[in-house]
């Protein structure tokens, strides 16, 4: 199996976005790291979408349950677009993604924020099995709701994470999917916000998640897409209110 760089570096270069009418994105991202401190992170890195330029994107989840997000482009073409009612804010900035070797990389957010976040990837047994098996899917089945279902249902367990949602609703209203190829489980995560440490990576007391998507109890990095219901403003108003 390649090793995460590798394979970032190739879908850098071929993000392979899904075909189809929905709102598309393929990149890579953590899926959430919680923390010791009651704190999550979460990474999303899509260099190919269908409803702007690429961006990246951290998500902050502090003890008290309130989520912020941290886009390089506005929230209309980013994540708030789909999980902006659940938030206490959202903002748009500098991120930067450095690979530092093939399993390692840092995170950072500017200074308003002033985050640094350090992530070690590690190949497991589990997570080659995961990834051979979702690389196998054929396309028409990452749209078939009931077997998107039926694998979420299944990988949460197996993977020992919690729950995992591979569709439902996001907190806007609109009805999601996402489309995992390939995963590797965060061996080591630190991570400074404001000069804070946030304390081990450790799962919460209570699994956290914004709508149908559950943010998993264990680091987990996945390289894949994902697809969303169009937006639409009256169902984007009715979700605020």
């Amino acid at each position: 199996m390649q090793s995460p760089r590798t394979v970032v570096e190739s879908a850098e270069q071929n993000p392979g976005l899904p075909s189809g009418p929905e709102e598309r994105f393929a990149g890579y991202g953590v899926m959430g790291v919680p923390f010791s401190s009651g704190y999550i992170l979460a990474l999303r890195h899509f260099p190919a979408s269908s409803v702007g330029p690429g961006y990246n994107s951290v998500w902050i989840r502090d003890p008290a349950g309130v989520c912020t997000m941290h886009s390089t482009t506005n929230p209309g073409s980013s994540c708030p677009r789909y999980f902006g009612s659940a938030l206490g804010s959202a903002s748009t900035g500098g991120i930067s993604i450095r690979w530092r070797d093939d399993y390692s990389f840092c995170v950072e957010v500017g200074d308003e924020v002033d985050l640094r976040w350090d992530v070690t990837l590690a190949a497991t047994p589990i997570t080659r099995l995961m990834s051979a098996v979702a690389g196998s899917v054929p396309e028409q089945l990452w749209r078939n709701r009931t077997f998107l279902r039926a694998m979420g249902a299944v990988a949460g367990p197996v993977l020992g994470v919690g729950h995992i949602g591979l569709t439902g609703k996001v907190p806007n209203g609109q009805t999601f999917g996402a489309r995992p190829r390939q995963m590797w489980f965060v061996r080591e995560s630190e991570a400074h916000l404001q000069g804070h440490n946030l304390g081990q990576a450790s799962a919460l007391p209570v699994q956290d998640r914004l709508g149908d998507f559950w943010i998993p109890q264990r680091g987990i990095f996945m390289i894949g897409s994902s697809v969303f219901e169009p937006f639409d403003p009256a169902t984007h108003l009715a979700a605020e209110h």
